[in-house]
């Protein structure tokens, strides 16, 4: 099993996709595009927000998150 990510609130993070959205449904596409990602590899620096952490449950099989300093 994967471990969880821990990440606290109202802190920057680094979000970068891991994996394609090809093969994907319909939701999961749009939340990547809500949280700016379009393309493996590509890097967004984001405030923690309930949004945003919502966001980043639905798609946490997709993306790989780092703490900003």
């Amino acid at each position: 099993m994967k471990k969880k990510q821990s990440i606290k609130q109202n802190k920057n993070i680094k979000i970068i996709q891991t994996k394609s959205a090809i093969g994907r449904n319909k939701i999961q596409k749009k939340h990547l595009l809500a949280l700016g990602l379009n393309k493996i590899g590509q890097t967004k620096i984001l405030t923690l927000s309930n949004s945003t952490r919502g966001l980043i449950k639905k798609v946490n099989h997709l993306i790989k998150i780092e703490d900003q300093k």
